[in-house]
């Protein structure tokens, strides 16, 4: 039977040493054990990275490492929470702006068919900055690019729907 590769016992014993204390940490700062699990397996990975370049590198450096992952994924979780509680109240509070029954759905669909003639990468803003109530900031970490280029894709965006859509659908 051949060998591991190299490492790999050396990640096994870690692991073992290490594992079962870090998830308790982890529980610690956590929501629930899946985001724990989660967070030891992030912690685990960069530790593992980061000790490629530098072998000497402690293993208690994982607490530390766990402890800020757990502080980022509580923050992602808050900011999607909030995020989903706006688009929710927002649906209760506009559920009457598509309640009349054949003028009220022509305007929607009217609206519907002028966002898919949209590039999807102005799409994915607009659908995010009016029905997610996110940032440019926001936005653009979420897409990838840049706020500014976030701005730029709204604004051309808007102005495509200016010219698609006539003064009564608006």
């Amino acid at each position: 039977m051949a060998s591991a590769e190299p490492g790999q016992d050396e990640w096994r014993d870690l692991w073992r040493d290490y594992g079962s204390r870090l998830l308790l940490f982890a529980r610690q700062q956590t929501r629930g054990r899946s985001d724990a699990e989660d967070v030891v397996q992030e912690a685990f990975v960069r530790y593992w990275r980061a000790r490629q370049s530098d072998p000497g590198l402690s293993p208690t450096l994982m607490y530390t490492m766990v402890r800020r992952i757990a502080i980022d994924h509580a923050r992602r979780a808050e900011g999607r929470l909030a995020t989903e509680a706006r688009a929710a109240a927002l649906a209760e509070r506009d559920a009457g702006w598509f309640a009349d029954p054949v003028e009220t759905q022509e305007r929607k669909d009217r609206l519907e068919e002028a966002l898919r003639g949209l590039p999807v990468v102005q799409r994915e803003v607009m659908v995010l900055k009016v029905w997610g109530g996110l940032t440019f900031e926001q936005i653009g970490e979420t897409l990838d690019v840049s706020p500014n280029t976030a701005a730029s894709r709204y604004r051309y965006a808007l102005e495509a729907l200016r010219h698609t859509l006539t003064p009564a659908v608006l």
